[in-house]
């Protein structure tokens, strides 16, 4: 897959013109699936956080980019439907828009529905995450970023890409999301990783990460 990592959302013009060279067009031309998953595993979010989400109102802008249609695609469901009806739904989206709230839930259903074996196939398609959406794709998540208690501590994420990601640096609504928590972070993860303000994101393209900035961020060796 093609990979738009963001910790806000597409916030600002370099992200959103990262997006539409990723697609290849523009979004009006792009159909889209949201994937509100990750919300149901976080403490912090309620059914009212996951309906803006899904009618783009929320303050990480997704949803609400201009797509020519946006379907809703919940993982939780996929294991009472046909794989091969769901399936088809994926493939025939160009763009996959994938909510925050906890990464290591949204991690659990992606590989439960089989999803998680299915992107890897996916070469054309984009994926848009924002915070826990784009931090499940990642090798570990740091277990300060696990809320979930089925995770059983497991701080894994589905290794799609090889560097892990501290979102919302020095945000107002995240206190504790300043650069020397990232710092100790960084260290427990033992690996390559980045921490990124809600004006930053990664873009993985091929195997080839690149940091699409307006913001502050910092690349861990």
């Amino acid at each position: 897959m093609k990979l738009l990592l963001t910790s806000g959302g597409v916030t600002n013009a370099s992200i959103h013109a990262a997006l539409v060279e990723m697609l290849g067009r523009p979004t009006a031309e792009c159909r889209a699936l949201c994937i509100p998953t990750a919300q149901h595993g976080h403490p912090w979010c309620t059914p009212g956080s996951a309906w803006r989400f899904v009618a783009g109102r929320s303050p990480a802008p997704m949803v609400d980019l201009g797509w020519a249609s946006v379907g809703l695609l919940e993982l939780l469901a996929l294991p009472h439907r046909p794989r091969d009806r769901w399936e088809a739904w994926v493939r025939a989206a160009d763009v996959l828009l994938v909510d925050g709230g906890d990464a290591a839930f949204l991690a659990h259903w992606l590989r439960q529905t089989g999803l998680a074996d299915l992107l890897p196939e996916l070469k054309e398609t984009v994926w848009v995450g924002v915070s826990a959406g784009s931090m499940a794709l990642t090798p570990r998540i740091g277990s300060q970023f696990v809320s979930w208690a089925g995770a059983g501590g497991d701080d894994r994420g589905l290794g799609l890409v090889d560097v892990s990601i501290f979102p919302h640096l020095n945000s107002p609504d995240f206190p504790d999301n300043r650069m020397a928590n990232a710092e100790a972070w960084a260290a427990q993860i033992g690996g390559p990783a980045y921490a990124l303000d809600d004006q930053s994101a990664l873009q993985v393209v091929d195997g080839v990460t690149e940091v699409i900035s307006e913001g502050e961020w910092r690349a861990f060796p």
